[in-house]
C-alpha cells in the first residue's frame, strides 16, 4: 500500500497549511448583487437581501477548513457559502453546470460510449435548463435569495482567480466561467431527479421513437457533405444508448445509502434527544458532501453538510433540533401505457378522447477535435405526463416498442420540478420545535428521494418518509395490487421499481390535491417515539419493531419483508445498547444511555450483522473439517485449515488492524448466494431482525458443507491475486484519491492513500458501510479516476495482484450529536475532507483522521468558533 507514516502525514499537512494562507480563517467578502429579486428602497426584505444591493459575508474557517459563514441577510450568507465551496471545489462545480446546460459534448466530445451526446440530448428533453428558466420567476423570495447569493459567491471566486491558477482538472479550461442563477437552479433539477429522470437519461429517453423509425440524431450539414463515417458514428451512438438502457435493471437502487438514528430522551444521557447521521455517499464527484455553518442573526443558524452546489446544508443541526436523511424505498415516478389511435403513432386515447403526442427538436454541439464542432439535431416526443420512453429498451423486451402492439410508453416524474428544494431545507433549518418541523411537510415540503430521521432538545425521536411520492387514488392502487397478483410479468416490473399505470384512464392520474400530485403529509409513513427511530434504507415498516408501520401506499415501499443486514445490526444495537457484540465496547457505553461520543463510536465500532450471525457457526465447522479438503462448486477440492486458523483469532470487526476480516468477507460474499437454500429458519415478519437464520446442519463440517464451500471459493479468489490470509484489513483495504487531470486525461494517484476501516454494507453486512466503485469517472462527472477491475463474489477485490480493495464510497459526512443544557454537542468528520483540490490543505486532512478514528468536535457556538480558527489566518476584505 502507499500511505505515509504518521509523522510524514502530519508534516505534509503542515506544509500545505503553510502554503495555504490565502484560505484565511476569517474572511470578509463584499460583492455586488445584480439580481432582480432585491428590488429597491423600502420594497427590499432586508432579512433576505441587502438593501444596498451589495453582498457582505464573513467566513471563519475552523479545524480542517470548515467555513462558518455569518451575514446580515440570507442572500449574503449564501454568497459566503458559495465562495467558500468554490474555493474548495471549483472544478466539480463548474463541470456540474456544464452538465446542467447540456454542454458536455460541446466541451468534452462524445465521451466514452457517446454518453455525453446521450446525456446532453436527454437533459434537454427532460427540460433541465429550459424548465429552470420557466420556473425561476415563480420561486419564493427565500429560494431566490439562496440561489442568487450562492451563484454570486461562485462568480466572485471564478472572476478573481486566474484560470492558470485553478486546479489541474480545470486549469485554463474555457468551461470555467461565471454562471447565472438559472444555471445553478438547473443543476438542482438534476440533483432532484437522481432517483427518477436521471435513470432514463442514459438511453431510454434518447431512443423513444415509433417502431421502425431511427432514433439517430441528424448532423446539421449539407447532404453532399455527409459521408459513411458519420453514418457509422450515428449507428454506434444508437447501439450505445440501447446498451445503456438495457443495463439499468433496478430502478430503485441508484447507488446511495445511509444510516440514521433518532434517539429519544428515554435512552440518552441527558434525557434529551440525540442523533446519529451516517450517509453513505460517493467520495468523488457531485454527490460529495460539504460542511458549512450559515448564520443570519435572529433568522438562521444551522450547521451541516449538503451536496456540492446546494446553497444551504441538507443534513443539519441547529440549537434545538437535528436531522439526517436516508435514501427511501419509495418511488418517484410512474410509467404510463398509452393506447394509440389505430394507424396513428402520435395520438393516444384517454377516457375515449384523443390526445396528441407532441414533439420538440433540439440541437447540441459536439467537439470533434477541429475548430468547427459537429452540430446534431434530434426530435423528442412528449405526452401530457412527460417525455416518451423506449419501453422495450427499458425493460429488456418486457414491454413492446412504441406502436408495435398499439401502445406507447411515457412517464411522469415527481421530482421534475425542484421549486420546493431549498425552501424545504431552509424551513427545516429555521424550525425550533417538532411542531414547526412537521409543519414543513404539512406545507408540502419534500426531500425528493430521502427519508428524514429527527431528534430534538425535548427528547423527541421522529421519522417520516419525506420523499416525493405520487399520490394515486384508492381505485388506482387497487388495480396495481390486482395486476401484481394475477400477472407475474407486471409484478416483475413492479419489483424492479417500475410502476406501470393505464394512461387510457384518468383513474390512474395522480391526485393533484394541495401538493401537486404528491402524497400529502397525513398519508405518509411517520413515527414519533421517546426511545428511538431508525432507518438504513429499508422500508418504513420496521422503523421500530415495537410499532410496525402498515397500511400505506405500496409506492412508499414494501411491508413485512426481509430487512437488509445494516438495518438488522443497527436495530440489534438499539435494542441491546449494553451488548458489545464483537466490538470493544457497548453501543451506549457502560451506562446504557447514548451520548454524542457513543453515537460516533457506534459507526466506528465496525460491527457487522453477518459476522455476529455466522462467525461462531463457521468456526465450529472449521474445527470439524480440520485439514480435510472441501469440495469446490466448479470441481476439485482444497483445504481451508489455514484460513480457519485466522478466523478463529479474528476479533470479529472491520478495523484497520483486524486480521481475518477480509477472509470472512470473501466467505460471506459467496455464502450469501446460498441463503435461500441453506438457511432453515425462514423470514418471520413478527421477528424481522433475527430471521431468516440458522444454516442447515445436514452436511455440517463435511466436504459438502455449504458454508465451508463458500469459504473455499473465497480463498480461491484471494489466492488468485496473492492476498495472504493473516494480514490486517488495513493492509488490503484503503482509500486512494485519484484524478488530477481534465476530462479526457490519464488519471494519477493524488497524494498518499490511507488504511480504511469499515465494510461493505450489503456483502459484509457492515453498519459502517463503505465500498468499491468500478466507474472510470468520478460520480456524475466526466473527470477520469483510477478504477479497479474486480473479481466477482468478493465485494470488489481488485483482480490485480496485491491491490486489495480500493474504497470510493460509503461513510462520508457523519456525526453523533446530543442535546445538552449547553446546546448541541456533536462529533464527526467528512471522511474524504472538504476539498477536491489536491493543492488545498483540506484535500485529505480528514481522510487521515477517519483512518485513525480521530473524530473532531463540530463547532457551533461563536465562542467555540473563535477559539478554533485555523492558524495563520488573517481577515481579508474583498470588494468588487
Amino acid at each position: 500500500m502507499r500511505w505515509l507514516s504518521d509523522s510524514s502525514q502530519h508534516a505534509h499537512l503542515g506544509v500545505l497549511k503553510a502554503a495555504g494562507v490565502m484560505l484565511a480563517s476569517s474572511m470578509l467578502l463584499v460583492g455586488c448583487f445584480g439580481g432582480s429579486s432585491s428590488g429597491s428602497g423600502s420594497s427590499v426584505d432586508e432579512t433576505l437581501f441587502p438593501a444596498d444591493g451589495k453582498f457582505n459575508a464573513t467566513i471563519r474557517r475552523t479545524t480542517n477548513g470548515v467555513p462558518h459563514v455569518k451575514a446580515d441577510n440570507l442572500a449574503s450568507a449564501a454568497f459566503g457559502a458559495g465562495y467558500a465551496q468554490t474555493q474548495d471545489n471549483v472544478c466539480l462545480l463548474a463541470e456540474a453546470i456544464v452538465k446542467a446546460r447540456s454542454e458536455r459534448a460541446k466541451y468534452f466530445g462524445p465521451g466514452p460510449g457517446d454518453i455525453n451526446i446521450i446525456n446532453d440530448f436527454s437533459f434537454k428533453a427532460q427540460k433541465i435548463l429550459s424548465g429552470a428558466e420557466a420556473e425561476y420567476p415563480s420561486l419564493s423570495s427565500e429560494t431566490r435569495a439562496l440561489i442568487e447569493g450562492f451563484a454570486a459567491g461562485y462568480n466572485k471566486y471564478v472572476k478573481e482567480t486566474e484560470s492558470a491558477d485553478l486546479p489541474p482538472e480545470c486549469r485554463n479550461q474555457p468551461w470555467v466561467k461565471e454562471i447565472t442563477p438559472v444555471d445553478l437552479f438547473a443543476h438542482y433539477r438534476i440533483v432532484g431527479q437522481y432517483a427518477s429522470g436521471a435513470l432514463f437519461a442514459t438511453g431510454a429517453v434518447f431512443l423513444a421513437v415509433p417502431d421502425g423509425e431511427s432514433p439517430s440524431p441528424t448532423p446539421v450539414m449539407n447532404a453532399a457533405s455527409r459521408d459513411t463515417s458519420s453514418d457509422e458514428m450515428l449507428r454506434k451512438l444508437v447501439a450505445n444508448a440501447t446498451s445503456n438502457a438495457a443495463n439499468q435493471i433496478d430502478y430503485q437502487d441508484f447507488g446511495l445509502g445511509s444510516n440514521a438514528w433518532g434517539v429519544g430522551g428515554d435512552l440518552t444521557e441527558q434525557g434529551k434527544g440525540a442523533l446519529l447521521a451516517n450517509p453513505h455517499f460517493p467520495y468523488t464527484g457531485h454527490r460529495r458532501l460539504y460542511q458549512v455553518q450559515m448564520t443570519v442573526p435572529g433568522y438562521l443558524n444551522t450547521n451541516g453538510a449538503g451536496l456540492l452546489g446546494t446553497a444551504i446544508p441538507l443534513i443539519n443541526f441547529n440549537e434545538n433540533l437535528a436531522w439526517s436523511h436516508t435514501v427511501t424505498t419509495s418511488r418517484r415516478f410512474t410509467l404510463y401505457e398509452l393506447q394509440l389511435k389505430d394507424g396513428d403513432n402520435f395520438t393516444y386515447l384517454k377516457d375515449g378522447q384523443e390526445r396528441p403526442i407532441t414533439s420538440e427538436t433540439y440541437r447540441i454541439e459536439v467537439n470533434n477535435g477541429s475548430p468547427t464542432p459537429t452540430i446534431l439535431e434530434k426530435t423528442f416526443y412528449f405526452s401530457e405526463y412527460g417525455p416518451m420512453l423506449a419501453a422495450d429498451a427499458v425493460t429488456s423486451g418486457g414491454l413492446p416498442a412504441w406502436g408495435a402492439a398499439g401502445t406507447a410508453y411515457t412517464y411522469r416524474d415527481a421530482n421534475a420540478s425542484t421549486q420546493r428544494l431549498l425552501d424545504t431545507w431552509l424551513q427545516m433549518s429555521r424550525a425550533s420545535t417538532l411542531a414547526e418541523f412537521r409543519q414543513v411537510f404539512q406545507n408540502c415540503g419534500t426531500t425528493f428521494w430521502t427519508n428524514t430521521t429527527y431528534a430534538d432538545d425535548q427528547g423527541n425521536a421522529y421519522y417520516i418518509d419525506s420523499s416525493s411520492v405520487p399520490h394515486l387514488s384508492d381505485a388506482a392502487l387497487a388495480v396495481v395490487d390486482f395486476k401484481r397478483k394475477v400477472s407475474p410479468e407486471y409484478n416483475q416490473l413492479f419489483n424492479a421499481g417500475l410502476t406501470l399505470l393505464d394512461g387510457s384512464k384518468s383513474r390512474d392520474d395522480w391526485v393533484e390535491g394541495e401538493c401537486g400530485g404528491l402524497v400529502p403529509y397525513e398519508k405518509r409513513p411517520q413515527l414519533l417515539r421517546t426511545d428511538w427511530v431508525q432507518n438504513s434504507n429499508d422500508s418504513y415498516w420496521a422503523t421500530n419493531p415495537d410499532a410496525f408501520l402498515t397500511g400505506f401506499s405500496p409506492l412508499f415501499g414494501s411491508e413485512e419483508t426481509p430487512l437488509n443486514p445494516r438495518t438488522r445490526i443497527g436495530i440489534k444495537m438499539l435494542q441491546n445498547p449494553s451488548d458489545p457484540g464483537f466490538a470493544a465496547g457497548a453501543p451506549a457505553g457502560q451506562d446504557g444511555k447514548f451520548g454524542a461520543i457513543d453515537l460516533i463510536n457506534v459507526i466506528y465500532n465496525n460491527r457487522t450483522w453477518y459476522a455476529e450471525e455466522f462467525l461462531p457457526e463457521l468456526r465450529d465447522r472449521c474445527t470439524l473439517i480440520g485439514s480435510d479438503p472441501v469440495n469446490l462448486s466448479g470441481g476439485g477440492s482444497r483445504a481451508v485449515e489455514e484460513a480457519c486458523d485466522v478466523l478463529q483469532d479474528w476479533n470479529g470487526v472491520y478495523d484497520v488492524d483486524s486480521v481475518g476480516a477480509h477472509v470472512f468477507r470473501v466467505f460471506i460474499a459467496n455464502y450469501r448466494n446460498s441463503f435461500g437454500a441453506d438457511l432453515t429458519v425462514p423470514f418471520d415478519p413478527s421477528d424481522p431482525v433475527a430471521t431468516p437464520a440458522s444454516p442447515s446442519e445436514a452436511t455440517k463440517g463435511t466436504a459438502d458443507d455449504a458454508m465451508l464451500i463458500a469459504l473455499a471459493e473465497g480463498l480461491e479468489a484471494l489466492d488468485s491475486v496473492g492476498i495472504a490470509y493473516d494480514v490486517a484489513l488495513g493492509q488490503v483495504q484503503y482509500y486512494q484519491p485519484s484524478g488530477g487531470v481534465p476530462p479526457g486525461g490519464t488519471p494519477v494517484e493524488q497524494l498518499q492513500s490511507f488504511p480504511w476501516h469499515g465494510g461493505d454494507g450489503t456483502i459484509d453486512g457492515a453498519f459502517n458501510a463503505i465500498g468499491v466503485v468500478a466507474s472510470p469517472v468520478a460520480e456524475d462527472t466526466v473527470f477520469p479516476r483510477i478504477a479497479p477491475s474486480t473479481i466477482g463474489n468478493t465485494a470488489g477485490l481488485s483482480d490485480q495482484p496485491g491491490e486489495g480493495w480500493l474504497m470510493a464510497r460509503g461513510t462520508s459526512w457523519h456525526f453523533g450529536l446530543e442535546f445538552t443544557d449547553e446546546g448541541p454537542q456533536a462529533y464527526g468528520l467528512v471522511s474524504y475532507s472538504q476539498s477536491s483540490d489536491e493543492g488545498s490543505p483540506y484535500f485529505n486532512d480528514q481522510g487521515l483522521r477517519y483512518s485513525e478514528k480521530d473524530y473532531r468536535k463540530l463547532y457551533f457556538s461563536n465562542g467555540e468558533i473563535e477559539a478554533n480558527l485555523i492558524p495563520n489566518g488573517t481577515v481579508q476584505i474583498m470588494t468588487e
